[in-house]
């Protein structure tokens, strides 16, 4: 079974994201800051991360930097799910070391599709 941490400032969002993610059958943790998050990836390793972007302490460009650029966890899906949905964010995220981008707001239907799709892939 999937590992999956959601990391969001607002609890409603961390709630229903993880939610979601949990009726699919995903383990689930959650994070309220980047630094938080950094914590628990460091005592147990995720095989995805929900980052949200626009945080305080440390965005999540900042926290997928670190993901990806961790030897220990450089292989951590990463999705990025904002409200920052210009073209630029996207690519800007993506650059960052980004798996994927969600822009907020999404449908269900599609983080899970997301999520699901690049946990085949890690398996494959």
């Amino acid at each position: 079974m999937s590992s999956v941490l959601v990391v969001d400032d607002s609890p409603m969002l961390r709630e229903m994201i993880s939610g979601l993610l949990t009726k699919t059958g995903w383990t689930v943790s959650v994070a309220q800051d980047g630094f938080e998050a950094k914590a628990k990836i460091a005592a147990e390793l995720p095989d995805l991360v929900v980052l949200d972007v626009v945080m305080p302490n440390m965005n999540g460009y900042e926290l997928c930097r670190w993901i990806k650029n961790n030897e220990a966890t450089e292989n951590i899906l990463v999705v990025l799910c904002s409200s920052k949905g210009e073209e630029f964010d996207r690519y800007w995220g993506i650059k960052q070391g980004a798996d994927a981008y969600v822009i907020k707001p999404f449908r269900p239907g599609e983080l899970l599709d997301t999520v699901k799709a690049l946990l085949a892939g890690k398996a494959a």
